[in-house]
């Protein structure tokens, strides 16, 4: 895979859910001389709080982690090929019931978080937004000067209006082809200034409509690329260009 992205010129960041799946992202960005990167980070779903049973599915794994080792990541992180913190940051989509349980829940989720932030922050790296249900205790926590994207942003226009004055890139990714109620990606997508797009795959999810092959791929980048292009009359090369400069800037690649 990396092979044949490479060879359409497609740089991939390979993104860290936890620990494991961190150092596995470094082992392979190391394992090529250019064009693969990697980001680490634990995100919200590995945290394993006691209080609710997640439902991970055999692709995502069920490595989760009771505690966040600042630590080990500081230390994973300082490998030239670590390019930013994520995913990281928010998800109330299964939670417990009680209001009591649910109060810790989000508690336990807001200090991982912050401890995350710090890492990226003591670093120096941009951050690898993760939001699901979760803007508002996002966007406060976010008043903290830091870069990063908004992965698969999935708002209203007015949430995206904060980000943007927040100064965050926002990303795109197989989800702008869904219809979810109360959320016009391509409004969206039209207020968004290309400047502060970054286009994603979510790999190995949100398969574009199009792409051969059951798992999404970096190789199914292009149809977001175009899909973009159309809704704001511009050329495919022009969005290609812009997202790819984007991403260096903020990557630092």
């Amino acid at each position: 895979m990396i092979k044949e992205a490479l060879s359409q010129e497609i740089w991939l960041i390979n993104v860290g859910t936890n620990y494991q799946t961190s150092k596995e992202a470094v082992e392979i960005a190391q394992s090529q001389k250019e064009g693969v990167f990697a980001a680490i980070g634990l995100h919200p779903i590995n945290l394993e709080t006691g209080l609710v049973r997640i439902k991970n599915d055999d692709l995502e794994g069920k490595s989760l982690e009771k505690e966040f080792d600042f630590e080990k990541y500081y230390h994973l992180a300082k490998s030239k090929k670590v390019v930013a913190i994520g995913e990281i940051g928010l998800d109330y989509y299964q939670k417990p019931k009680t209001k009591k349980r649910l109060a810790l829940f989000k508690e336990k989720q807001k200090e991982l978080f912050l401890k995350e932030l710090k890492l990226a922050q003591d670093l120096k790296l941009p951050v690898i937004f993760h939001s699901r249900m979760a803007h508002q205790d996002l966007k406060e926590i976010l008043s903290l000067k830091i870069k990063g994207v908004m992965h698969g942003f999935v708002g209203n226009a007015e949430q995206l209006r904060e980000y943007l004055k927040m100064d965050f890139y926002i990303g795109f990714n197989g989800i702008i082809f869904k219809k979810i109620t109360g959320i016009d990606f391509e409004k969206n997508i039209k207020m968004t200034p290309l400047k502060r797009i970054l286009i994603e795959t979510d790999c190995p999810y949100l398969t574009p409509p199009g792409f051969s092959g059951e798992k999404n791929t970096p190789l199914a980048v292009k149809f977001i690329a175009e899909y973009i292009a159309k809704i704001k009359n511009i050329s495919f090369e022009k969005v290609a260009e812009t997202t790819t400069q984007n991403a260096q800037l903020l990557f630092k690649i």
